[in-house]
């Protein structure tokens, strides 16, 4: 049975639509692979696409955007409210179908040994492919971002799993790994002071004492002059989105603050919209299998 896996590259590019319908030409480019999604953000300044395909198909299409991308994408440049190290910042595989979390592993090492030596890009392997414990969060890798990445790169515990410690000059570090689904939720806050999303993501997170399967940093939304809470739910299934969103509720009580509104980044697994539902419906026995009419025809 053929294999199908999932990939979620993220560059650091919101706003250039040039850039942007670059990437997405290259995407739909390439054999055995389908763009099912991107989106793109100008306070972040940063864009998510979502392509499943063949493992083979898969693995060219993240090298070849990563190339793509280290080609129009210049970080000395680069502005935006998300964290990044990179012009493609990050590029996750997910098994989809008939494929494993080995699987997934194994083509990110692939790519990740490619980008290095064909593109001159240094490259970390992050959360399943991580080839030591702190490497496993992407946070940790990141932290320093494009700026401080010449020097983190010559730290004793910081050379990268492939390249040279030294950034690429415009097109920074990349960050590649096999994990599991999540889901990329933000919260938008009825204030423009950054200091309470800060103080709720601390709440929040399982780094600061929080929801173990939740990361999230405060940003600034600055073109709509309010703050957000950006979370990555990396188990939606033991950390629910509606865990997330009734947390943020009450701790922004605290400060006078409500909730404005909340967005899904990429595309999301159904059952965790799904829980969503169930929870704030209080649907009584409800059995996800048995009971969604899509799981039994698609």
């Amino acid at each position: 049975m053929s294999k199908l896996i999932e990939c979620i590259p993220n560059f650091s590019e919101g706003r250039d639509q040039t850039i942007i319908n670059a990437l997405v030409d290259t995407a739909t480019s390439i054999k055995g692979v389908t763009l099912l999604d991107h989106s793109s953000d100008e306070s972040h300044n940063r864009s998510v696409f979502t392509l499943v395909g063949t493992p083979e198909g898969i693995e060219e299409a993240a090298f070849e955007l990563c190339k793509k991308a280290s080609e129009l994408i210049d970080m000395r440049k680069h502005t935006g409210e998300h964290p990044r190290m990179g012009a493609t910042d990050v590029i996750p595989f997910v098994p989809v179908k008939n494929a494993t979390a080995k699987d997934c592993v194994e083509i990110s090492i692939n790519v990740a040994k490619r980008i290095s030596e064909s593109l001159g890009i240094p490259t970390f392997l992050y959360e399943d492919s991580a080839t030591r414990p702190e490497r496993k969060n992407l946070a940790k890798v990141r932290k320093g971002q494009f700026e401080g990445m010449p020097e983190k790169l010559l730290e004793e515990d910081w050379a990268p799993d492939f390249g040279e410690r030294k950034i690429h000059e415009t097109a920074g570090v990349t960050a590649v790994g096999g994990r599991m689904p999540l889901v990329a939720f933000n919260v938008n806050l009825n204030t423009s002071d950054i200091n309470i999303a800060n103080k709720i993501a601390k709440k929040i997170r399982g780094s600061s004492g929080g929801y173990t399967y939740i990361k999230g940093i405060g940003v600034m939304l600055e073109d709509r002059n309010i703050a957000q809470v950006s979370m990555n739910l990396v188990n939606y299934e033991k950390n629910a989105m509606y865990v997330a969103f009734e947390t943020i509720k009450f701790e922004a009580k605290r400060y006078g603050v409500e909730i404005l509104g909340s967005e899904v980044i990429g595309l999301t697994p159904m059952k965790a919209l799904i829980d969503c539902a169930e929870y704030y419906l209080q649907i009584e026995d409800f059995d996800y299998a048995k009971q969604v009419l899509e799981n039994h025809i698609l």
